[in-house]
C-alpha cells in the first residue's frame, strides 16, 4: 500500500511545482507587460460605472471609483513584486557580505557583528520595518529598504553559517595549504559556494517580504493612493464590504495565490538543493 502511495504522492507534488511555476509566470508578465493582459488603464475613473459587478467590459467590475478592477489587479502585481524582490535582493547582498566577512575575521569582529545580529533579531521583523518606515516617511521605495532591514540580521547569520561549512571543506583546505591568499580563497571559494544556499533560502522569504510589504501599504506606510498595490487596494476596500465584498477578495486571492506558488517553488528548490549539497541545512 505504502509503495503505491508513493508514486502518487510524488507526481501530485510534481504538479504542484508547475502550476505554481505558471502561476508565477503569469505573475512576472502582469507585472513586465500589464499592457498586454489588461487594456483599462488602471488609474481611469469613471464614477457612472461604480462598483460594478464583473461584465464583459469589466472581467471583475469596477472599484468605488469605477476603476476596472481586473487591471488594477495586473497592474498592481509590478509593485507587489517590486517590494518582495527588491527587499529580498537588497537583504541577500547586504546579508552576504556581512555574513561571509564574520566568518573570515577574527573573533573580536565576529563577535561584533553577531552580537549586533542578535539585538535586531529581538524585535519582530514587522515592527522594525514599522520603525524604519516612519523614520523614512511612507512610500514604496521607503517600505522596501525597511523590510530589506527586518531581513538582513536573518540573511548575516545564515551567510555566517554557510560560510563556516564552506571553509571546513577540502577544497578550501588546499587553497589555504598552497598559500592563496585569504581575500583569494573567500572571493574564489567561499563566497560563491556559500550563495546558493542563500538565493534558495532567499526564494521562501520572498513569499513574506510580499505578505509584509502589503500590510505597509494596507497601513498606509507603503504604496499610496491611487496606487494600484494589492495592500493598499485591500485598504481601500474595507469600507465597501457590505456592498462590493469582491473589492477586498480580488487582491485578497492575488497575494494568496502569489505567496502560496512562491513557497511550492522555493520548498522544491530546497529540497532539490539540499539533495546535492547534504552540508546544507534549513
Amino acid at each position: 500500500m505504502s509503495v503505491a502511495v508513493l508514486p502518487l504522492a510524488r507526481g501530485t507534488r510534481g504538479r504542484s511545482v508547475w502550476i505554481a511555476w505558471a502561476v508565477l509566470g503569469f505573475i512576472a508578465l502582469s507585472a513586465l507587460w500589464p499592457g498586454l493582459l489588461a487594456i483599462h488603464s488602471p488609474l481611469q475613473v469613471n464614477p457612472t460605472h461604480a462598483l460594478e459587478g464583473p461584465s464583459a467590459a469589466h472581467l471583475l467590475g469596477t472599484d468605488q471609483l469605477g476603476r476596472d478592477l481586473y487591471s488594477r489587479v495586473i497592474h498592481g502585481a509590478g509593485q507587489s513584486l517590486t517590494v518582495g524582490l527588491g527587499a529580498t535582493v537588497v537583504a541577500v547582498v547586504i546579508g552576504c557580505l556581512f555574513g561571509t566577512l564574520a566568518a573570515g575575521s577574527k573573533k573580536a569582529g565576529d563577535e561584533v557583528i553577531m552580537r549586533t545580529v542578535d539585538v535586531f533579531l529581538a524585535f519582530p521583523g514587522l515592527l522594525l520595518a514599522l520603525l524604519v518606515v516612519a523614520i523614512l516617511g511612507p512610500s514604496t521605495t521607503n517600505a522596501t529598504l525597511a523590510l530589506a532591514a527586518s531581513m538582513i540580521p536573518g540573511f548575516i547569520r545564515l551567510a555566517r553559517g554557510q560560510a563556516l561549512v564552506v571553509r571546513r571543506s577540502d577544497y578550501v583546505k588546499a587553497a589555504v595549504v598552497l598559500g592563496t591568499r585569504p581575500v583569494v580563497v573567500y572571493m574564489r571559494h567561499v563566497v560563491p559556494n556559500a550563495l546558493p544556499s542563500l538565493l534558495v533560502l532567499a526564494t521562501v522569504n520572498i513569499g513574506t517580504a510580499i505578505i509584509a510589504g502589503s500590510s505597509l501599504s494596507f497601513l498606509g506606510l507603503g504604496a499610496q493612493a491611487p496606487s494600484p498595490e494589492w495592500g493598499a487596494m485591500l485598504s481601500d476596500a474595507r469600507d465597501y464590504l457590505d456592498v462590493a465584498w469582491s473589492l477586498a477578495l480580488v487582491p485578497g486571492l492575488a497575494i494568496t495565490v502569489t505567496v502560496i506558488a512562491v513557497n511550492v517553488v522555493g520548498r522544491d528548490l530546497m529540497r532539490r538543493f539540499e539533495g546535492r549539497h547534504p552540508g546544507v541545512h534549513r
